[in-house]
């Protein structure tokens, strides 16, 4: 990408977080704690009303969570101050329109509350534990965060860019049945060898029930989260090789309407 002057850098890194107003060249009135709280808002886990419960939910997309342009120099006091805290710039806005489907105003809102969470541009593994974590006092989310980043961090490089971020969140809340089933599938296929396990079901499960706690209404049995792993296989391993494949689980999917329901949970969230 070729480089740019100074004065149109600052505009392109003002233009992704909005921190610039075009129309009146002032920064907009809102404050940190409001954009955060904005952002938290825009979030599947930060809806629990639109989360049905464990012991009623076969929803696959349990709750899910969770730079500046490129060309930025530092010839000026602001623009040092801008290398100092941000060491990953992502693409322009343009771009991630073009990669997503999400419009300018919805990836600026997006990019403000992944910068305050993440000045440095990016997150690895143990800040996105922790980030997630404060969604679930009542439990240990740290096993389900490990497995959720991993299917975020599509490249394995370790951590999780805002293009990263927004890529995962395009697909889970305005890709089409079949990209969030694929999606999912990802997900739980934690050796990415292109089928579920039981083993890997059961690790999945156990990190969901950890995260929900023991306090819940009504009480988690400790069997339960093997048995929701038995009822998964029954319903998705149709050759009963004891693995599931893509191909069975999309067909079980599409064939189950309380699955179909919960794809639909994340319609409409921003």
């Amino acid at each position: 990408m070729r480089s740019k002057g100074r004065k149109e850098s600052l505009s392109d890194s003002r233009d992704l977080d909005g921190s610039y107003d075009q129309l009146t060249g002032n920064p907009p009135g809102q404050t940190k704690k409001a954009l955060k709280q904005r952002f938290l808002k825009l979030l599947p886990c930060c809806r629990p009303k639109s989360i049905p419960s464990l012991s009623e939910s076969k929803c696959f997309f349990l709750p899910l969570c969770v730079h500046k342009p490129r060309g930025l120099s530092p010839d000026s006091v602001e623009d040092e101050f801008e290398l100092s805290t941000v060491c990953h710039r992502p693409e322009g806005l343009e771009q991630l329109q073009e990669q997503t489907k999400f419009t300018r105003k919805e990836l600026q809102v997006l990019y403000r509350g992944f910068k305050n969470e993440c000045p440095s541009g990016i997150v690895n593994e143990e800040n996105f534990k922790q980030i997630y974590s404060q969604f679930f006092p009542q439990g240990d989310s740290s096993t389900y965060a490990t497995f959720l980043f991993n299917a975020f961090d599509t490249d394995h490089d370790g951590s999780v860019s805002f293009e990263d971020f927004v890529s995962g969140l395009s697909i889970i809340l305005r890709g089409t049945i079949d990209d969030r089933l694929n999606w999912a599938f990802n997900l739980y296929d934690l050796n990415k060898d292109g089928c579920i396990t039981k083993e890997e079901m059961l690790d999945i499960m156990k990190s969901i029930y950890d995260m929900m706690g023991k306090y819940t209404y009504p009480a988690m049995r400790d069997e339960a989260p093997r048995e929701h792993v038995e009822n998964f296989f029954q319903k998705m391993d149709r050759n009963k090789d004891g693995v599931v494949t893509i191909e069975e689980f999309l067909e079980s999917c599409q064939k189950d309407e309380n699955i179909m329901r919960s794809m639909q949970l994340f319609d409409n969230v921003i």
